[in-house]
């Protein structure tokens, strides 16, 4: 018929149909622009992870004291989400996404002219702030429209497009660091946040509908967390996503020294190593849809949190034993890594299943939670000397941890199935 066109809408239990694309290739689309957003959070984290020593040496600052820019980043992130997410549930998703990417873009640019180091760590949290948005508003607009194991596929095909970041960042990192300084890193974070923002405001459609916006002030949001911080087993299962990605977070806080230092690769060996840990991660998220089609999320997460914690202890078991040197302390990462792909994507999915109609500041919240644990624990790495056993330790000991959380204060096996996909009917949009 002209003028109309036929769509798609996702039904949840909680919220009037919301429109999405009604194409393959237009849900493709949303897929890659949303991976790319989430994405330039570990991007700005793991670009420069090469220069470390090499900011250490010129800025005159410890190794420490260099791994404390990482720690802003992450504080940054997690505040960010904070603020972000109950805005997004009232203005929309769009404008707090671009809002925050031009400020990650204005960080980015003052980076290259930081004359120390206490100045590039104030900007590293400026960075953290203006990345949140991508974070915290690519999880709400899924929750916008999915639900349940839908949500948990799309949140598979995220994590695929984002975790692409970490394989090419620290190469691309070193690449750069070939034909420029450090600086240079940054001034390329900026051109991709210009990029970013150019292709969302062409692409990318608002998902939360006027109708469904909050209109409640600073009060209500302060109630809506209030709220879910009393919600335990939502709480147990930020908690279990916090530690979990805090384990990978050690990794990316002490790889740079650990395989620089103590084992000795270059710059360049470095991102390809580090590439390779990704890779794994990759697999297993694309590895969880297919799951899904036979297992419950909150199933598939407890076997992947209590195989990560095993792998954990390997890992610290190498390092403390030095068997086989470099290999084996990657063969027992790479493990690590697979078992959390398969426990980031179903952690958020079941939680925000239980708070669609607060998905941004649940989102928000979810988040911060997971940076914030991380930039707490990343500096631990350092205090216990940047060396293999060092970030076993912490990877180890956030593993266990989240494993201890998932059975003692989620229980999965307790809670409720949720439906295996969003239905979709036509409609027909003006």
């Amino acid at each position: 018929m002209a003028g109309r066109f036929q769509s798609f809408v996702t039904l949840t239990p909680d919220r009037v149909p919301t429109a999405v694309p009604d194409t393959r290739g237009k849900r493709l689309r949303l897929v890659l622009v949303l991976g790319a957003f989430t994405a330039l959070g570990p991007l700005t984290i793991d670009m420069y992870l090469p220069a470390l020593p090499t900011i250490g040496a010129e800025l005159q600052a410890s190794s420490t004291i260099v791994q404390l820019t990482l720690t802003g980043t992450l504080l940054g992130l997690g505040l960010g989400q904070l603020i972000v997410g109950p805005l997004s549930d009232r203005l929309g998703r769009r404008m707090p996404l671009l809002v925050g990417t031009a400020v990650h873009v204005l960080a980015s640019a003052l980076c290259l002219i930081a004359p120390t180091i206490a100045v590039l760590g104030g900007l590293r949290v400026l960075q953290g702030l203006g990345a949140a948005a991508g974070a915290v508003i690519a999880l709400a607009m899924v929750r916008d429209l999915y639900t349940g194991r839908a949500a948990a596929t799309l949140l598979s095909r995220l994590i695929l497009v984002m975790g692409v970041s970490p394989v090419i960042a620290p190469t691309l990192g070193g690449l750069i660091l070939e034909f420029t300084s450090w600086r240079g890193i940054f001034a390329l974070l900026a051109v991709l946040g210009l990029v970013l923002i150019a292709v969302a405001a062409r692409a990318l459609p608002e998902s939360l509908q006027p109708e469904h916006r909050r209109t409640e002030g600073l009060l209500g949001t302060l109630r809506t967390y209030g709220g879910l911080l009393r919600d335990r087993t939502f709480l147990g299962l930020v908690l279990v996503a916090g530690l979990a990605l805090a384990a990978v977070l050690a990794y990316v806080s002490g790889a740079s020294f650990v395989f620089q230092e103590q084992y000795h690769v270059t710059q360049q060996q470095f991102g390809l190593i580090f590439g390779s840990g990704a890779i794994w991660l990759i697999a297993a998220t694309q590895l969880n849809p297919v799951l899904l089609r036979r297992f419950e999320p909150r199933n598939i997460l407890l076997g992947a949190v209590i195989a990560g914690s095993v792998a954990g202890l390997f890992l610290l078991g190498i390092a403390l034993l030095n068997l086989d040197g470099l290999i084996g302390v990657l063969l027992a990462l790479w493990l690590v890594l697979f078992a959390v792909g398969l426990a980031l994507p179903n952690a958020p999915a079941v939680a925000l299943s239980r708070h669609g109609e607060t998905a941004g500041t649940a989102a928000a919240l979810l988040g911060a939670v997971q940076f914030g644990v991380g930039a707490l624990v990343s500096p631990l790495v350092g205090v216990l000397g940047n060396n293999a056993v060092g970030m076993s330790t912490v990877v180890a000991g956030g593993l266990v941890l989240s494993m201890l959380v998932l059975v003692t204060v989620v229980r999965p096996w307790r809670l409720d199935d949720i439906e295996p996909a969003a239905v979709a009917v036509p409609a027909v949009t003006h």
